[in-house]
């Protein structure tokens, strides 16, 4: 991972001086995305990429999607919609290069460790959703998860949709395990496939609904995700165990 990690770096240098040319604007997101695309050439990794047309047609949305590691990127580039920025942790933005690239393409960041603040930003997120036509990309589970399943849910993202009554667009990225597991230290040629799912309406929700609304989109998504890394074209082959949390023989 840490040629990965170094070429990540070297592309936001190269990005950065093209970026800043708009400033920080959000199309500079379609700079780091042509820059990223390529990445998983150098590691033999295939992309299968399935229900784009999932995608509401010009209006905004909130996309949420499982957060394994790093290698998220390559998915993410796959399928990344235009006027789409993530919302990611402060800490990022003092990470080099690859921080001022995102500042430069729109990247949202949000102080998690104080709430109030977050809460502020999630507020102007959702008006710059509906005044500036923007979607935005969130890590749900608000950590990267290594154990083949899905952390709970944190509310944001839903908090965020309700607020704006704009849809929520799931995406679900099937298990590395087949070619990349941190522990053995072992990244290899493999698969990875992105599924799109239908988008979730939030017209006439309210915050009382934002529990409910978690935890059905995270059933739905842990139901695909299963389902694409058991499925021999996915990730790592899982054993399903009572109460969701597979196993993966490597």
């Amino acid at each position: 991972m840490a040629f990965y990690n170094g070429w990540i770096l070297f592309l936001a240098v190269l990005a950065i001086p093209v970026c800043a040319v708009r400033g920080r604007n959000v199309e500079n997101m379609k700079i780091l995305r042509l820059m990223l695309l390529h990445v998983k050439y150098l590691y033999g990794i295939r992309v299968e990429v399935r229900g784009t047309h999932h995608f509401p047609p010009s209006q905004p949305y909130v996309v949420v999607s499982n957060h394994q590691s790093s290698l998220d990127l390559l998915g993410m580039m796959e399928v990344l919609p235009g006027r789409c920025v993530p919302i990611a942790k402060r800490e990022l933005l003092w990470a080099g290069s690859a921080g001022l690239a995102c500042w430069l393409a729109g990247v949202i960041f949000i102080d998690r460790k104080r709430t109030g603040d977050a809460i502020s930003v999630m507020s102007e997120v959702a008006q710059t959703l509906l005044t500036q036509d923007v979607r935005v990309w969130v890590f749900p589970e608000g950590t990267r998860n290594h154990n083949g399943s899905m952390l709970p849910f944190k509310r944001g993202a839903f908090h965020l949709a309700v607020q704006a009554q704009v849809p929520i667009v799931p995406i679900v990225m099937s298990s590395y395990q087949d070619f990349y597991c941190k522990k053995e230290r072992r990244f290899t040629s493999g698969r990875c496939q992105v599924r799109v799912l239908p988008p979730v309406p939030t017209e006439g929700l309210t915050p009382d609904d934002v529990p409910a609304l978690a935890d059905r989109v995270r059933h739905s998504m842990l139901t695909i995700f299963r389902e694409i890394s058991t499925d021999g074209r996915g990730g790592g082959d899982y054993l399903k165990k009572p109460g969701g949390v597979g196993e993966a023989r490597l």
